[in-house]
């Protein structure tokens, strides 16, 4: 089975709003077997969306088209859809009664222009979206299957997994799913990670993927398969093959998140953690503060910018300054343990480092960062040589922070 993804608005074409929808649709649809062969974006325009929509009903078995379902004049999706399938547009009551109440519930009476909302081809299947106003829709016609979803990404997801996907997985005519498990480094440039697994050999089937991003690196594990436990066994092969070479770099797998896990592991233990930062100035704290409930384990945190604020609050000694620097195991050491003493936390995370792009020094180079962590037994700490420019090297330095946290974690026992 081939599918195209038609996403719709001239407001994805101008950059205002990032196109997320193809990009999660292209990997859910691989995962059923349904080959993508073609995705396009094409504005408010009824001609350009009338041909877009011929085409790739002439090309595909399986047409999903984005956006365009709102309320107003230039949200024609449906209107066009009609037109090309040459059938009438007709209200579906169910759908706006659900649209009423969807207001109601907001003590809002639903204003008329809503009304459209509830039309669609006739023949529909409708889509119900339990996250926002509009309704989607499915419909079967001459051997091809056509999907009309709204463009927010949070609807479009829910109305995917709740009807859409079901549907699709008794189509017949699939042919080999994609397994694909994501592992996350950091701390490693991009062409590193492929001289390290070059022992691996060619590799075609299972394969690996590689994303560059700023302070990380994501390498994907495929494996194609027409039985899905014969696809999951080769990316789990691979995936321990590559751990083996790579394991030390890797801080997620998948969607994790790893400040989230960092602080379940916390919350588990009943441990508490306070930072003290210089490089990153805040960002770490950021990171931890981003979970819902951090409250519970995350005390505080002190950006120490100047060596003044170092001796001052973290109380870092002036000769430990003086004769390591600012840059050094010793100075990190000195700030896990001074925040650790002044918030009174079980753990003391500490970043010192050299973001650039100036400052490095042949002895000390840009991308060069010291992370300490204290507890009341002992004192650890890492030096770190990140690669990339200014941004790469701080987002580098949170991600290998919180892989030095969660390891860390992970040895103590419950």
């Amino acid at each position: 089975m081939q599918a195209e993804i038609i996403c719709t608005g001239s407001e994805l074409l101008l950059g205002y709003v990032q196109n997320t929808n193809a990009d999660y649709l292209g990997h859910e649809l691989a995962a059923l077997g349904i080959e993508v062969v073609l995705q396009i974006t094409v504005g408010d325009d009824w001609k350009l969306m009338e041909q877009t929509v011929r085409e790739a009903l002439e090309r595909a078995d399986l047409v999903i088209t984005t956006g365009g379902l709102g309320p107003t004049t230039d949200d024609i999706t449906k209107d066009v859809i009609a037109a090309v399938l040459g059938v009438p547009m007709v209200t579906d009551d169910e759908s706006l009664v659900r649209m009423r109440e969807y207001f109601a519930r907001r003590g809002i009476e639903m204003p008329d222009i809503f009304i459209r909302q509830a039309s669609f081809p006739h023949g529909s299947k409708i889509i119900p979206n339990h996250k926002g106003t509009a309704p989607g829709a499915l419909i079967e016609k001459d051997g091809k299957v056509i999907v009309i979803f709204p463009g927010p990404p949070r609807e479009l997801r829910a109305m995917y997994e709740a009807s859409v996907k079901p549907y699709l997985l008794q189509v017949p005519g699939r042919g080999e799913v994609l397994r694909t498990r994501v592992l996350k480094l950091t701390g490693i440039a991009e062409y590193v990670v492929q001289e390290i697994l070059r022992e691996l050999g060619d590799l075609t089937n299972p394969s690996l993927g590689y994303l560059a991003m700023p302070g990380e690196v994501h390498l994907r594990v495929n494996a194609h398969a027409v039985d899905p436990a014969e696809a999951e066994r080769m990316v789990g092969e691979l995936t321990e093959k590559v751990t083996a070479l790579v394991g030390e770099y890797i801080f997620a797998v998948d969607d994790e998140i790893p400040e989230k896990t960092v602080g379940d592991l916390l919350f588990r233990k009943g441990l508490t953690i306070s930072v003290a930062e210089s490089c990153t100035a805040g960002m770490a704290a950021a990171r931890f503060t981003d979970v819902p409930g951090s409250s519970r384990y995350f005390v505080g945190g002190v950006v120490a910018y100047d060596n003044h604020l170092k001796q001052e609050v973290l109380s870092v000694p002036a000769e430990t300054l003086e004769r390591y620097g600012a840059v050094s195991e010793q100075t990190a050491v000195a700030m896990a343990e001074g925040i650790r003493r002044l918030t009174g936390s079980d753990l003391g995370l500490a970043i010192t480092g050299i973001a650039g792009p100036h400052g490095g020094t042949t002895a000390k180079p840009v991308g060069l960062v010291y992370v300490a962590l204290a507890s009341a037994r002992e004192t650890l700490s890492q030096r770190l040589l990140l690669p990339g420019v200014r941004k790469a090297v701080r987002i580098g330095t949170v991600n290998s922070s919180l892989r030095i946290v969660k390891n860390f974690l992970n040895r103590q026992a419950e």
